[in-house]
């Protein structure tokens, strides 16, 4: 397979030549409309076939809401990917490993808000849809720590297939009030897209600005009071997407994969901390609302002062990141800031809504 390794550089294939204004402006445009006017057919959709999301003792919501609308997000995309492989924006390689594996999880995530799927299956595809975007991508054999670059060979591979499952699995575990996916989809990629552009690699932007801006318009019908969730389709297919770009950017050289966990800090910490603080409880695949978040919102807030919360964090997130991007020495060091400013945000919580075993277990 060619390796995307020596795409999106200029020279690197011929491309049809297109102004600014059509590769990198227009795209993210189009995208924002398809996704504002799709989630709202798959709303009128959901509700004629009452694909419902009903009230339970784990819930963030107190009416019954329409899922799967992030099924606007994966097919307007994917429509990009497609023709930016066509036209030659895209390498064809990094499409179709995209493509591939964004179907895959797509697909596995709406039979599961359908019709409940197990989660030995969905966990089988994940692993499927992300070895399948590693392979295309051309392996994942080195590691760009600003002041070295670590070679990693196949364990390489390896650990990148099991970063794009945690990062499926996390946006998962993350989407769980009003907004809060939305927002971190929205700041990842409007965030990696400007630092695309610093590092002058516009094809590259563009795909983060267009995913950026399907989950806009897809926004617009999450904000609280949500009127549609993501459900499944979304959040899965934009947890593999981002840890499918971390790698391939990484393979690429046009953005190092810990810039990437940078920009990710805020889902990261809050998804892996209460991970490990469920196992000992014997809870990881019991349904919960244990994560900071959920309890912050048990602690008074609002979903939507959450969500802005969350975009205000990935603000500073994003300043981090540019600072790894413009003093590569100072890469890890910035991701231990931005590691620790995200426990501090979790101790915050923690100290006005603690974790409790029975929130962690239902």
């Amino acid at each position: 397979m060619e390796s995307v390794a020596v795409a999106l550089d200029s020279g690197a294939h011929e491309r049809i030549q297109m102004p600014l204004f059509l590769t990198v402006i227009l795209p993210p445009i189009i995208a924002f409309c398809i996704a504002l006017f799709l989630t709202g057919w798959i709303r009128r959709y959901a509700l004629s076939r009452e694909l419902l999301d009903h009230p339970n003792q784990r819930s963030s919501h107190s009416q019954p809401t329409p899922r799967g609308g992030g099924l606007a997000i994966v097919v307007t995309v994917l429509a990009y990917v497609i023709v930016a492989g066509i036209l030659g924006q895209l390498d064809w390689s990094l499409a179709i490993g995209l493509v591939g594996g964004g179907a895959m999880v797509a697909g596995i995530g709406w039979a599961d808000d359908v019709r409940s799927t197990p989660a030995s299956l969905r966990l089988i595809v994940h692993f499927a849809a992300a070895s399948w975007a590693v392979a295309w991508i051309g392996g994942f054999p080195s590691l760009d720590v600003g002041v070295m670059v670590l070679g990693m060979g196949f364990l390489g591979s390896a650990l990148g297939v099991i970063a794009i499952v945690w990062a499926i699995n996390l946006f998962n575990f993350m989407d769980g009030i009003d907004g809060i996916a939305g927002v971190e989809a929205v700041c990842m990629g409007a965030l990696s897209g400007l630092l695309f552009l610093l590092r002058d690699h516009a094809p590259w932007a563009t795909l983060s600005f267009v995913v950026a801006a399907a989950a806009a318009g897809f926004l617009k019908w999450n904000w609280a009071p949500a009127k549609i969730f993501m459900g499944d389709v979304g959040s899965g297919f934009l947890g593999f997407l981002f840890g499918s770009l971390a790698v391939a950017s990484e393979r690429a050289g046009t953005l190092p994969f810990l810039v990437w966990v940078i920009l990710f800090a805020a889902f990261v910490i809050d998804a892996t901390v209460t991970l490990l603080r469920r196992i000992p409880l014997g809870a990881v695949g019991q349904a919960h609302r244990s994560h900071a978040y959920q309890r912050a919102v048990q602690a008074g807030l609002s979903h939507s002062r959450v969500a802005l919360g969350f975009a205000l964090f990935n603000v500073f997130l994003g300043i981090a990141a540019l600072v790894a991007v413009k003093h590569v020495q100072w890469m890890v060091a910035t991701l231990l800031v931005a590691t620790v400013a995200g426990v501090g945000m979790y101790v915050v919580v923690e100290r006005r809504q603690p974790f409790h075993p029975d929130n962690a277990t239902r």
